[in-house]
């Protein structure tokens, strides 16, 4: 790309929120049936927002979520990240474009067993096209982020719950992402576990990382600034939220 490409993108960028969407869908085939699972999804999610996505199962949460992260492609409508069409970027570019701006936290952890905390968040990096710096330092300061410096050498199985997921978000964090997709990361949580990880969130988002979660917890949701609600491939309700956590939490 010249350097005139790279100004463009960068300007136009300044202009786009971090996500648009307009008219989005996704259409499923499964022999001669057509599967709707998002139709005409349009919304703009700017850079340092924390946004909460719910609905019942089949709603199409987990479509826009696999759409946002670039994992699937739409088949109607446009998806802008972070001020680019994804559709007219060639797919080892959209790999790039991924890598560099999101991080991924999953409700089952997608832990290695047999690989111990430190490689396991160095993991992203040994993909990164671009790469700097010590990959280990690098991995143990963003374990130190999630309160966990003193567990680097632990293997999953000699690790909480709570602390495997916050292993699989320093994982997330460790290529400096503007987004993070948290996809149910309180699903496999007790309560108090679950609040302790909604609160280390609300930090990352206060540093300036824009998070979406999709949750089926209205409690979980609550710690959002915004709150977006799916009904059959549709959005019923996209509205800021007055009462949420992130303002009782100094």
């Amino acid at each position: 790309m010249t350097r005139h490409s790279d100004m463009s993108v960068r300007n136009r960028s300044k202009e786009f929120p971090l996500i648009r969407t307009r008219k989005l869908g996704r259409l499923y085939r499964t022999g001669e049936q057509v599967v709707t699972a998002l139709k005409d999804v349009s919304f703009d999610i700017n850079e340092g927002e924390f946004v909460a996505i719910m609905g019942p199962s089949g709603s199409g949460k987990s479509t826009l979520m696999n759409l946002l992260g670039t994992l699937d492609l739409p088949t109607s409508g446009d998806y802008f990240l972070d001020g680019e069409n994804v559709a007219d970027i060639a797919a080892d570019e959209l790999a790039d474009l991924r890598n560099r701006t999101i991080g991924f936290v999953f409700q089952q952890f997608n832990l290695l067993p047999r690989m111990r905390a430190l490689a396991q968040v160095t993991l992203p990096l040994t993909y990164a096209r671009r790469r700097s710096g010590n990959l280990k330092e690098k991995a143990r300061k963003q374990l130190a982020l999630v309160g966990l410096e003193d567990r680097a050498d632990h293997l999953p199985s000699q690790l909480s719950g709570g602390q495997q997921q916050r292993v699989a978000i320093a994982r997330a964090l460790i290529n400096s992402p503007k987004l993070i997709l948290a996809d149910e990361p309180t699903g496999a949580l007790d309560t108090a576990t679950s609040k302790d990880l909604m609160r280390l969130f609300q930090r990352l988002n206060g540093a300036g990382i824009t998070i979406i979660l999709v949750t089926h917890d209205a409690e979980i949701a609550a710690y959002a600034q915004r709150k977006i609600v799916f009904r059959d491939g549709r959005i019923v309700t996209n509205k800021n939220q007055r009462n949420s956590r992130l303002l009782k939490v100094s």
